[in-house]
């Protein structure tokens, strides 16, 4: 195999892909961060309307055929138990919990293929901050992440007054 497009085709040098990661998807820019983990620093603000979000992402290419995947890391204000949060995203509409690690199950990016919900599991505790929460979570970015997650959204913001219909 001859490595001739990844980690970004204009450069001088490239990573194969196949029984690798590629912990590096776009140019580099501020702070060390690539062009692609910026973005979603900014769309993770937009989306939940907080636009002081601390996000630190690290974005990787994963030899997967399609679906994203992510690794979360959350510190709330107040404790959160890892049953509540379960609790409360399989109630949420879009999200299917896949979390039972002693049945081996747990989200991963061949279950969102060609789906829309987005799958989440491994949720837990994060014992190095007070009140945090890990999670994986894997969505197809085709399905979800583009033209049906641009429409969800803005279903949502005229549901709750944010926008108006024309």
């Amino acid at each position: 195999m001859e490595a001739n497009v990844l980690p970004v085709a204009s450069l001088p040098v490239h990573h194969q892909i196949a029984f690798n990661l590629i912990p590096h998807i776009d140019v580099f820019q501020d702070l060390g961060y690539t062009k692609e983990e910026w973005k979603m620093v900014h769309e993770a603000r937009k989306i939940l309307g907080a636009p002081d979000l601390k996000v630190s992402p690290t974005t990787v290419r994963v030899p997967v055929l399609r679906s994203h995947s992510e690794s979360i890391n959350v510190e709330t204000e107040r404790y959160v138990s890892a049953d509540d949060l379960r609790a409360v995203l399989q109630s949420a509409e879009g999200v299917e919990v896949v979390d039972d690690p002693e049945r081996l199950e747990y989200p991963m990016p061949w279950q969102a293929s060609g789906k829309d919900p987005v799958f989440v599991g491994r949720i837990r505790q994060d014992p190095t901050v007070e009140n945090g929460i890990n999670m994986f979570v894997v969505g197809d970015q085709i399905r979800k992440g583009a033209a049906l997650n641009a429409v969800q959204i803005a279903e949502r913001a005229l549901a709750d007054g944010h926008l108006r219909a024309r």
